[in-house]
């Protein structure tokens, strides 16, 4: 935003709602969901577990006590994957049942015909344009400060694997929650809500075990989400300014915000979020659609590369009609790579 469309000010904004987005909004939800998972599954009062979780991530986040973070990369796939087995075991144990959860998906959700005539379509696209933009983040312009750090020999290969990541966040894993829920037989019941609701289908469905499980990798899904919050924000201070008493406060309020949304409602903090997630999209669309014309040219040398038969490679000078090309401080011109002998994949 500061090079490519010259205004700093924009993204000094951006900025500024990433850090608010993620630091605070963000992490109070990921907070909330463990609060509310502990405190039913082991009867802990949101208080303490909020208490708890605070002082781990100061712990992590001021004394720099990584290991905790490394644990929680390396366990965090393997539960993912376990979760994933565990629905799919559920839905090959209810196969007879898949047909009327898809009718009734389809019926009521997709095309919903009685939503439609009561009013209540608009809410429920409106949920839906919520819940999945917090799950996936395309077009929030988030997923960026992540993909960046990557190294790969053309940038359409890193947009191709964040365009592939939505995929999995929403259609696998999502939907894997949504089937052990309508599966199970809970769904609709007043007596729970959010992360209870799963709680409570995989006990109906596999037993008290499966509810642990899910307890636990809830923690480590969102303890690592809270951590990767946090470097969101500090990244983006920094581009903000180097002075650093406002990454000393921007770590008091992370932390404040942990326990704030471990002891406040889910309905509050999520609307929060909400309001930050829109907030985020308005700015990073614009963006998206002032800097629509070099997204096309450099997909376009990436596809006639691949129409060649080669590893597509991309080089500062690739493109010489490439807007902003004098910008491109993370790529070299051919002439530089072949003096440096640099190899990418």
């Amino acid at each position: 935003m500061e090079r490519a469309l010259g205004q700093r000010w924009l993204g000094i904004l951006f900025a500024i709602l990433i850090t608010f987005s993620f630091g605070f909004a963000f992490n109070s939800v990921q907070s909330n969901t463990i609060s509310l998972s502990m405190s039913n599954q082991f009867g802990v009062s949101t208080t303490t577990v909020g208490i708890i979780l605070a002082v781990i991530t100061a712990i992590v986040i001021f004394g720099g006590v990584q290991s905790i973070a490394i644990l929680s990369s390396i366990i965090v796939p393997v539960m993912a994957g376990g979760y994933i087995l565990l629905a799919m075991w559920i839905m090959i144990s209810n196969a007879s049942l898949l047909p009327s959860v898809f009718s009734l998906i389809f019926s009521e959700g997709v095309l919903g015909i009685q939503q439609l005539f009561g009013g209540a379509i608009g809410a429920m696209v409106l949920q839906g344009i919520r819940r999945g933009l917090f799950s996936n983040e395309a077009g929030m312009g988030s997923a960026p400060n992540a993909a960046a750090t990557a190294e790969v020999s053309h940038p359409v290969k890193q947009g191709l694997i964040q365009s592939f990541s939505v995929f999995v966040d929403t259609l696998i894993i999502c939907t894997s929650t949504a089937m052990i829920i309508l599966l199970s037989g809970v769904a609709g019941s007043e007596s729970f809500a959010g992360v209870e609701l799963t709680q409570a289908a995989l006990t109906a469905e596999v037993g008290p075990i499966a509810t642990s499980f899910l307890t636990i990798a809830i923690f480590l899904f969102a303890f690592s989400s809270i951590l990767g919050n946090y470097y969101y924000g500090e990244t983006n201070i920094q581009f903000i300014s180097q002075k650093k008493i406002y990454v000393t406060l921007y770590r008091i309020g992370v932390v404040g915000m942990v326990l704030f949304g471990a002891i406040r409602s889910a309905g509050l903090v999520w609307s929060i979020a909400d309001v930050f997630m829109g907030l985020m999209a308005l700015v990073n669309l614009y963006a998206i659609f002032r800097l629509a014309k070099v997204a096309r040219l450099v997909l376009d040398d990436y596809l006639a590369q691949r129409r060649q038969g080669d590893d597509p490679v991309f080089y500062a000078d690739s493109i010489e009609d490439l807007p902003g090309r004098e910008y491109l401080e993370a790529w070299e011109t051919e002439a530089e790579e072949t003096k440096t002998g640099t190899v990418r994949s």
